[in-house]
């Protein structure tokens, strides 16, 4: 598993400052933090990617430059991981995408909360290299329900899940039922509230990157 935080970078600045609440009061600060963060999960999971070789026609000559076997499939979880899934594009930028509409419903706890699937929108995901965006890993219920739903569409070959903040109990739970995905972490947080949020955590992403919702 790989978790950003562990290193000092300038990946902590801004996880940083999408936790201060201060800061989080300027929505497009927010986002463009989350987009960031995006674009350096696309780095660094991309070094586990099939490389191959490719002649690159120059104005002078010929290169051979290592480039993607194949493209990745995008998915994220909507609405808080639009502005995540964006950074990924912006650097994988030939990639295919994947929609899921997901959101909490009915008794919520740290140790159960329901979910519900109510849309999703894929390619054909068999033998593909599948990555799934969501900027939060709370109880994991929702990355698990997610990869189990897509499976209508096909067994991906290899299965990457990217979260920007997730809670201990999120990251056992996604191991324990999806063991073969490579989790990538920005940071872990110990716990989670009664309501099943990750504290100290930043509160909820999607709000603070679009508005409350009713």
């Amino acid at each position: 598993m790989f978790v950003l935080a562990r290193e000092n970078t300038l990946a902590n600045n801004f996880l940083a400052e999408m936790r201060d609440k201060e800061i989080q009061k300027d929505s497009m600060r927010f986002r463009t933090n989350i987009h960031r963060l995006g674009e350096i999960f696309a780095y660094e999971i991309s070094k586990e990617f099939n490389f191959v070789q490719r002649d690159v026609n120059t104005p002078l000559g010929v290169h051979k430059s290592s480039v993607f076997e194949e493209q990745p499939i995008l998915v994220t979880v909507l609405r808080a991981g639009l502005p995540f899934y964006q950074g990924f594009l912006s650097y994988i930028d030939k990639a295919e995408s994947a929609f899921i509409g997901a959101y909490r419903t009915g008794e919520e706890s740290k140790d159960f909360v329901e979910v519900a699937l109510n849309y999703m929108a894929s390619p054909d995901l068999t033998n593909r290299t599948l990555i799934i965006a969501d900027p939060m890993l709370a109880t994991g219920r929702s990355i698990v329900k997610t990869y189990e739903t897509l499976h209508k569409n096909g067994k991906p070959g290899q299965v990457f899940v990217a979260s920007i903040i997730a809670s201990q109990q999120g990251v056992d739970y996604v191991k324990k039922h999806m063991p073969d995905a490579k989790l990538y972490i920005g940071d872990i947080d110990a716990e989670l509230t009664d309501k099943a949020y990750i504290t100290p955590g930043l509160g909820d992403a999607g709000d603070l990157a679009f508005g409350p919702k009713l």
